[in-house]
């Protein structure tokens, strides 16, 4: 009864195993056009200060035009820039800040010499005592602080152009930036997920979730493929420990 039971438990470990081996290979496979693109993008990436790579990139200015009455809201807007700019998807991002005060500062004077000892004494002669009414007659009213307007920011476009519409409340036009990227700048984007749609960072998720199988997948088939475990114990917590002390030295 008991050899049953073990030949039982061995057979159900084997076709787990098998199972996994097979899933790895599709998995892998799922993810293997994606793997060399952002494992080149990733290496030029990490490596920008040293390859020196041309990165082309186009920019220009415009200012366009308000309707008359202009959009009233953000979203009134966005659906504006959308239709007017004739673009297909609609914003990316849209960043809406609120109105706010100015904030001035005054630089203050500071006298030639700090110390009191050389500091000569300054005559100041008596003012005559003015009126508690007077004074409130004489004092103009202090004015309303300076307000600056909302600002709207609205990103459209993809990886290879991307369009920012800049706007304050109250003009009769809103500033449009324009970059055109080229091949690196346009791989740049897509490992970095600039101006990509839902889908794509839905499938970039299923590739992240793929990494973590095939790594967990990849550790079980090595154990049960290979005997020398003692070694790939020390590798593998090398690798974790070096990984863990380079991270926490960056914190």
């Amino acid at each position: 009864m008991s050899n049953t039971h073990l030949n039982t438990k061995h057979q159900r470990y084997a076709t787990f195993v098998r199972w996994v081996r097979k899933s790895h290979g599709w998995v892998g496979l799922w993810g293997a056009v994606l793997g060399l693109l952002f494992g080149f993008s990733g290496i030029w990436l990490n490596h920008r200060a040293v390859l020196k790579l041309p990165v082309s990139q186009e920019r220009s200015n415009a200012q366009l035009a308000l309707p008359d009455p202009a959009p009233a809201t953000a979203e009134a807007m966005r659906d504006w820039l959308q239709e007017v700019l004739d673009l297909n998807g609609p914003a990316n991002a849209m960043r809406v800040e609120p109105a706010k005060p100015v904030l001035w500062t005054e630089k203050t004077k500071k006298p030639a010499s700090s110390d009191p000892k050389t500091t000569e004494p300054i005559a100041v002669s008596p003012t005559p005592a003015i009126p508690l009414v007077a004074s409130l007659v004489l004092s103009p009213p202090s004015a309303p602080p300076l307000m600056q307007p909302e600002h709207w920011v609205f990103n459209f476009g993809g990886p290879n152009a991307i369009i920012q519409a800049d706007y304050w409340r109250g003009n009769r036009s809103v500033g449009i930036t324009t970059t055109t990227n080229g091949i690196l700048a346009t791989l740049s984007n897509m490992h970095k997920g600039v101006g990509m749609s839902i889908s794509w960072i839905l499938l970039i998720d299923t590739l992240a979730g793929s990494m973590i199988f095939l790594s967990l997948s990849g550790v079980l088939l090595w154990v049960q493929t290979n005997r020398r475990r003692a070694v790939g114990t020390v590798i593998f917590t090398l690798s974790v420990v070096l990984t863990l002390g380079l991270t926490l030295a960056r914190l």
